[in-house]
């Protein structure tokens, strides 16, 4: 059940993201209409010598995502957005970002698309970045801000939210 709320405060909702739109829905999605779409009309935007550098980024996204789902795990947080927040991490990938597992998911679509050398996985993470930036991260803002108030206004006024 939600918190009981005063005349002049917004219940606080059970957790950040109860929506439709999960975020590794999202970018699976995204990934996999890129995906079709290279093998109906691929689009070829790197020369071959370019394409390593997809691994690479491949492999920093998933670093990233792993050291973020560390952190969370270590804070005693759950790390899916449909379950309570139980602390603001303010330690590791979540000092420089407070979307460090966002922008991981954002580079390994990067990185597949260069590793793969098509534009059309690259296109369709625009769509994806704009869903997570416009819809899904101010709800799960609004959702901290009502459940942590000035210890999340704080730490948002001193991280970005990407980089």
């Amino acid at each position: 059940m939600a918190q009981e709320a005063s005349q002049n405060e917004l219940p606080t909702p059970l957790a950040a993201n109860l929506g439709l739109a999960r975020p590794p829905a999202i970018y699976l999605i995204a990934i996999l209409v890129g995906v079709v779409l290279h093998f109906v009309s691929p689009i070829r935007f790197v020369p071959n010598l370019g394409r390593p550098f997809g691994g690479l980024i491949v492999v920093l996204a998933a670093t990233l995502f792993i050291w973020s789902i560390r952190t969370f795990r270590s804070a005693g947080t759950p790390v899916p957005g449909n379950q309570p927040t139980k602390t603001i991490i303010k330690v590791g990938p979540y000092r420089v970002s407070r979307n460090p597992i966002y922008l991981a998911f954002s580079l390994l679509q990067a990185g597949i698309a260069l590793g793969v050398n098509d534009a059309w996985i690259l296109i369709t993470l625009l769509p994806a970045i704009a869903i997570i930036s416009f819809v899904v991260i101010p709800r799960e803002e609004r959702y901290l801000d009502v459940r942590f108030g000035e210890e999340y206004a704080t730490y948002k006024a001193s991280v970005r939210r990407w980089l």
